[in-house]
């Protein structure tokens, strides 16, 4: 019987790594449940397993308040389904678990500053607001530019919604190609939808702007290496040039903004603190900044 046991063991731990562990093309594949699959990402840490609903909770206290304007739209469970569509191509899922854990920092400072309606003098201070809106209060146009690829459709407006809030119809047309979700029709969805508008934004970190430039999560986790003219323009891996992808001049170079820098900076170092990683471990302060840096895509009005 023991020897007959230990066989049916051996078979069943056999068929348990089978299900998790595989090769394609000579590379591991891993599943990890629902969460990610088929991916050598998969065979990391996911997301879930180093940043739940409680650390949820400690970056966006006052996501719910009674001032917010977006109160009962953001939750755990909408972030942790769309990042399953992104965990197995690299979002939070790249190098060990530190590296893992400051991306997702990262992605959320950006998330947290820009969802924000927080002051110095706020209750529980400024970096305790993020995810207080979904859309952009009060808009003054429709944001509706003349594109024959992403042509606007009747009657929609193209305003600032999501958790990197999205402007103008080829930005919603780009987004929901890459999505397979009809925004251009329906952009309505990124403040209807918490899923999809996390969604939307992790897009946005996991894809180049344009054509032979890199993404966010690129320059972050180290899979980006500068050209000559990126070192000429001060353009180097980290988190500043996170900021000089996703918001260009508005933060970045001499006509940025330096209160939008430090404010996107400040919720970076201050979720590290949150999710007890540490400031200490951001970084020299060259690789924070984005001041210096000439940007990918100066003089845009949209993003």
């Amino acid at each position: 019987m023991g020897s007959s046991f230990r066989t049916v063991m051996a078979i069943v731990l056999v068929m348990a790594a089978a299900s998790i562990f595989g090769t394609v093309n000579g590379e591991k594949k891993c599943n990890e449940g629902w969460e990610c699959k088929g991916s050598i990402y998969c065979c990391n840490m996911t997301i879930s397993k180093f940043f739940d609903s409680d650390m949820f909770e400690i970056l966006f206290p006052m996501r719910n308040s009674p001032v917010a304007q977006a109160v009962d739209f953001w939750d755990y469970q909408s972030f942790i389904t769309a990042s399953a569509l992104f965990q197995p191509l690299g979002f939070g899922t790249t190098g060990g678990k530190s590296m893992q854990m400051k991306e997702v920092a990262a992605f959320l400072a950006h998330v947290g500053s820009q969802t924000s309606c927080g002051n110095a003098a706020s209750l529980r201070g400024p970096y305790a607001w993020g995810l207080c809106y979904n859309h952009e209060m009060s808009p003054s146009q429709s944001y509706c530019d003349p594109n024959y690829i992403y042509p606007c459709a009747p009657g929609a407006q193209y305003y600032g919604r999501g958790a990197l809030p999205v402007y103008w119809n080829y930005n919603y047309g780009i987004i929901g190609k890459g999505l397979k979700i009809d925004l251009l029709e329906h952009p309505e969805y990124l403040e209807q939808n918490a899923t999809i508008a996390f969604q939307s934004a992790m897009w946005r970190w996991m894809n180049s702007v344009k054509k032979n430039q890199p993404s966010a999560h690129e320059v972050f986790v180290g899979h980006w290496k500068p050209t000559k003219t990126d070192n000429l323009s001060n353009r180097v891996p980290g988190f500043g040039t996170t900021m000089n992808i996703l918001e260009a001049d508005q933060a970045c170079g001499p006509n940025g903004n330096m209160d939008t820098m430090n404010s996107i900076i400040n919720f970076y170092l201050n979720y590290l603190d949150f999710m007890g990683i540490g400031q200490d471990q951001a970084g020299p302060y060259e690789d924070l900044t984005c001041a210096q840096q000439v940007p990918f895509n100066p003089s845009s009005s949209s993003s």
